[in-house]
């Protein structure tokens, strides 16, 4: 079977065509082995299934050949109307019981493999949800998901594709056994000469397998990341009033036309291989039949066949050249479909640091202080360091604001906090003990975290909060984080309150925020967690200057004694904090209380200068801010 799911990317050249570093050839035995594997764990009646399917097949393909010849065989010797009606009968009642069998075997095997696929679709799409954040940015491992994907998106390809092709390839295994036992009493010169022609026939098949999966689909996932961001970006309600105002229509168009014309090219490509095998294919089957057909006249005119072996085996070469090549031609689909499951078990063998780690959990306290020791990062893939040579000490309680201009290296300075990534050099400390050594969920669970993007799910609002199952969801204490986070009226104006359905993908009734409301939300999300240590990075974006220095002081009231660390570019919560670090370049290059940087006269006082002035020019806040 051909691959037409195919694209190429127009850049196509050498550096498109090298290997992926994490991709693996595992072997087609390998691959069979995992497959059934996985099909027997899930669901153990597959064995017994697929006996009945392997019984079955030759009897549903043969009986009539058979009995046809006995039946031939029964009217020309003259035998009586009695043995006639017994040969019949016996043949009706074998056909009615294979009939109920493989009626059986095909009502219960197909959506088995659909629910196989599906578990382990649920065990790919888990796999990229506990792997390190880091690798989430890495074009290497998303390319390595992108075809593990395409491995489990449909029935034929990929991991369905290949149990269907080892259920349908024994069964062809059985018919062409059966087709071996008969057509040896023939001729054996012949039943060769039939082989080696599906042989051929195979040869031809694999090669342009082979082909076409190199030139074209092992480019598919970078083209696949390309259309679905470019559908998504063209169909995402938030970009809506961009895409109108702006006029984008006609200029996304032209990137989908650019997108569709690689698809056009790579599909041409791919059906040129393929006619050229159907030229060779259909050659190859008009020899065999001339072959076939001259030996089995000659043999009756010769009088050395009886017309009912010749009925017989003229019906079972049919049968038997057509299984032996739908044999060869699943072994080639098998082959295909290795190759795809090979893309399926890279990525499930991935080691993205997603599995439980044996590291120390973090002891439960009262008092956590991080320090970073001489900490350097440099983004994969890049030769410019985000940040360089950090030295900074965040103790229990302290609130702290790390400010700077866009780039400044704020989010990474984060990012190597949370432990989303690890220090490219130096050492980031939990209570004397490199974070590197406890257990990624232990140490996640003391940070509550504010990001600048906010995701809303569809579910109803108070799990938008919670975080958590509606049994495990505390409704009371959602209501009053979201109360206390400064959507009271927003609340109370819901139709249902705290079980509103969010967003339209599941209800039509359901709510989307505004930008300014989904940050409030991700700051409930915050206070309800509760944990002892509290990061915002710039959750407060979407919302005015004096919206967002109010909404700072109310929320540092909120939140007591924990740590904090608080990430802008806008000077907001600076003045409440204990101590400023100033971000430029990756680089920290100036440290201490508000006031002493004020009195410092260096570019945080600059900055602050020029943001103060908009400040008293809206509100009058001089003073308090």
């Amino acid at each position: 079977m051909k691959d037409n799911s195919g694209k190429k990317d127009k850049h196509d050249g050498k550096d498109n065509k090298k290997d992926n570093p994490l991709h693996k050839s595992y072997g087609i035995f390998s691959n069979i082995r995992f497959i059934l594997k996985n099909m027997i764990s899930i669901d153990k009646h597959f064995i017994v299934i697929m006996f009945i399917g392997f019984m079955t097949a030759p009897f549903m393909q043969y009986m009539w050949t058979v009995g046809g010849k006995f039946v031939i065989d029964a009217i020309t010797s003259g035998d009586g109307w009695r043995e006639l009606f017994y040969i019949i009968l016996a043949l009706g009642l074998v056909q009615i019981i294979f009939t109920l069998l493989n009626t059986y075997y095909n009502s219960h095997i197909w959506w088995r493999y659909i629910n196989v696929r599906m578990i382990m679709t649920q065990k790919k799409n888990l796999k990229v949800m506990r792997i390190n954040y880091e690798h989430l940015e890495n074009p290497d491992v998303m390319d390595c998901y992108a075809k593990a994907e395409r491995a489990v998106n449909n029935n034929m390809n990929g991991v369905e594709g290949m149990m269907r092709k080892i259920s349908e390839t024994l069964n062809c295994i059985s018919i062409v056994i059966v087709g071996i036992i008969i057509l040896g009493n023939m001729n054996m010169y012949i039943l060769l000469f039939i082989t080696a022609m599906s042989v051929l026939n195979f040869i031809f098949m694999d090669y342009t397998n082979k082909k076409t999966k190199k030139i074209i689909w092992d480019n598919m996932a970078t083209w696949n990341r390309k259309y679905y961001y470019m559908r998504d970006a063209s169909t995402d309600f938030a970009a809506a009033k961009d895409i109108r105002l702006l006029g984008l229509s006609d200029w996304l168009r032209s990137k989908f036309r650019v997108l569709m014309l690689e698809k056009y090219e790579a599909q041409r490509t791919n059906e040129h291989y393929w006619n050229i095998f159907a030229i060779i294919s259909s050659v190859n089957w008009l020899i065999l039949q001339i072959v076939i057909y001259a030996y089995l006249i000659f043999e009756v005119v010769g009088g050395k066949m009886t017309i009912g072996n010749f009925s017989l085996y003229l019906m079972s070469f049919a049968t038997f050249s057509s299984y032996v090549s739908e044999m060869l031609r699943n072994m080639g689909d098998l082959l295909a479909r290795s190759r795809e499951v090979d893309d399926f078990r890279s990525f499930a063998d991935f080691d993205g640091g997603e599995e439980e780690d044996d590291g120390l959990p973090v002891p439960e306290s009262d008092d956590y202080e991080f320090e970073f020791k001489n900490v350097s990062f440099c983004y994969p893939k890049s030769d410019k360091q985000a940040l360089k040579k950090i030295n900074l000490t965040i103790k229990t309680g302290e609130r702290l604001a790390v400010v700077g201009l866009n780039g400044a290296g704020k989010t990474t300075f984060i990012k190597l906090l949370l432990r989303l990534y690890e220090p490219t050099k130096g050492e980031i400390l939990l209570n004397g003990v490199d974070i590197s050594k406890y257990n990624r969920e232990s140490y996640y669970k003391i940070f509550s975290p504010v990001f600048q993007s906010v995701e809303l799910f569809a579910f109803p609002l108070s799990e938008n909060v919670s975080m958590q199952t509606p049994e495990q969801t505390d409704m009371e204490k959602a209501g009053e984080c979201l109360c206390a986070a400064g959507l009271k009226e927003k609340l109370e104006n819901l139709p249902q309150g705290l079980h509103t359905e969010m967003l339209k993908v599941i209800y039509d009734d359901g709510v989307d925020l505004s930008g300014g409301e989904k940050q409030k939300l991700a700051l409930a999300r915050a206070l309800y967690k509760d944990a002892p240590v509290v990061i915002l990075d710039e959750p407060t974006a979407a919302l005015d200057a004096l919206a967002e220095s109010r909404l700072y002081e109310e929320f540092d009231k909120l939140i007591g004694h924990k740590t904090a660390v608080y990430i802008s570019h806008r000077l907001s919560s600076t003045q409440f904090c204990d101590h400023v670090a100033m971000f430029v370049d990756g680089e920290m290059t100036e440290y201490g209380t508000h006031k002493s940087l004020l009195e410092k006269g260096g570019e945080y006082s600059n900055m602050y200068n020029i943001q103060a002035q908009y400040y008293v020019n809206e509100g009058g806040l001089e003073s308090g801010y």
